[in-house]
């Protein structure tokens, strides 16, 4: 009778998606979408949720410096984003607020100006890179984009293709739509060990056992301990970005800028925090008045604005900053995506990677770049 039981337990889920964060429900809808049987195992209220530090942005200027594919993948995103923001909303009746203004990167002296673009210059330069509209501005050019910004501002790249969100909205309007679907979220199911079998995968957690057929790692900082379970790996390290948010006022941002944007509701978002802290989560004044006294040179009518929370949260660093995408050779059906741009890359992760996946395919649309094979890279002598 035992092994009855195991036996329809393995049939139950065709996907197992462990980490109910950005990462993992955009992944998990898009495999639900598919018409597969998905459960997702999320540790609960008590992860470093990087979803809890994301500064919201869909952002393409500046990506890919050091790995040309990684452009090509964040710009494939940016120009889906506009269906899966349709597609979530016609589902589920929740608008994520995405737009897209066009992004600044606001300058505060000749030396970030020239810096800047020679920054740019260099990534435009690399063999195979994917291209992207971008403009230097000075401080004439961008006063009339964002007629706020302050004398300190010497000038500015600006890219129209970078937009922004609801981040939460977006987490939300996934959640709903998975369980719209016939997805089964399992809060509290922390994985604790995950045994490989002919045919299927057991998850072990506090919330009791569960099997599948499939299994994609989505656990952000939890790869790292999960992945050589499967015979994958997962380079990642915590890197803390602290946020400031302020009063909600009336709109007055015709464009997001890379460390300052308005919100769909009014409140002011600042972050210009990357500290290499390992995973504390605390709150510093002496950062938090730095990012203040940067953000009011940019633009300052901030200075008028009450700060109404501060918080901090853990980015998920992969080794060289760029995602990892990767399937198991030794435990065929075995997944792992993890990267630090949840946001922006989250139209690929909603409707790229899950057909890939479903298909057992992975190494297609130039995945093979971001494969962890990346790092076995052999000493010179």
């Amino acid at each position: 009778m035992a092994n009855a039981r195991v036996s329809k337990a393995s049939r139950e889920y065709d996907f197992a998606v462990v980490g109910g964060g950005l990462v993992g429900m955009a992944i998990a809808w898009g495999l639900a979408r598919l018409g597969r049987k998905v459960v997702v195992l999320d540790e609960g209220d008590v992860a470093f949720r990087a979803a809890r530090g994301n500064f919201a942005l869909v952002w393409v200027q500046s990506k890919g410096g050091g790995l040309s594919a990684y452009a090509l993948w964040t710009m494939q995103s940016s120009q889906l984003w506009p269906e899966l923001a349709q597609t979530l909303q016609a589902q589920t009746g929740l608008d994520v607020c995405f737009a897209r203004p066009g992004g600044l990167h606001l300058l505060l002296s000749e030396r970030e100006v020239e810096n800047r673009a020679n920054a740019l210059k260099r990534l435009h330069n690399q063999p195979g890179m994917q291209g992207f509209d971008y403009e230097i501005l000075d401080h004439d050019e961008v006063e009339k984009m964002l007629p706020q910004i302050g004398p300190d501002v010497a000038g500015a790249s600006f890219c129209p293709a970078d937009g922004h969100v609801n981040a939460l909205r977006l987490l939300h309007a996934l959640h709903l739509g998975f369980a719209q679907l016939g997805g089964s979220y399992r809060s509290n199911h922390a994985v604790d060990a995950i045994e490989p079998r002919a045919g299927e995968f057991r998850l072990h957690s506090a919330g009791g056992e569960v099997a599948a057929q499939r299994i994609v790692l989505a656990a952000g900082l939890g790869n790292a301990r999960l992945a050589p379970m499967l015979g994958l790996e997962a380079p990642v390290r915590p890197q803390r970005g602290q946020i400031m948010v302020t009063e909600k006022v009336a709109p007055f941002m015709n464009h997001i800028v890379h460390t300052v944007r308005q919100t769909d509701e009014g409140s002011v978002m600042i972050s210009d925090s990357v500290e290499e802290a390992g995973y504390d989560i605390s709150v510093g004044s002496e950062i938090l008045s730095v990012m203040a006294q940067r953000a009011v040179r940019m633009l300052p009518l901030l200075a008028r604005l009450n700060v109404v929370r501060c918080w901090a949260a853990l980015r998920v660093m992969p080794k060289d900053g760029f995602p990892i995408y990767d399937q198991s050779d030794s435990c065929p059906g075995a997944y792992l995506a993890t990267c630090h741009s949840g946001v922006t890359l989250a139209a690929n992760h909603a409707l790229v990677l899950p057909p890939l996946i479903d298909g057992g395919k992975l190494a297609v649309e130039n995945l093979d770049a971001f494969s962890a094979r990346r790092f076995h890279v052999s000493p010179a002598h």
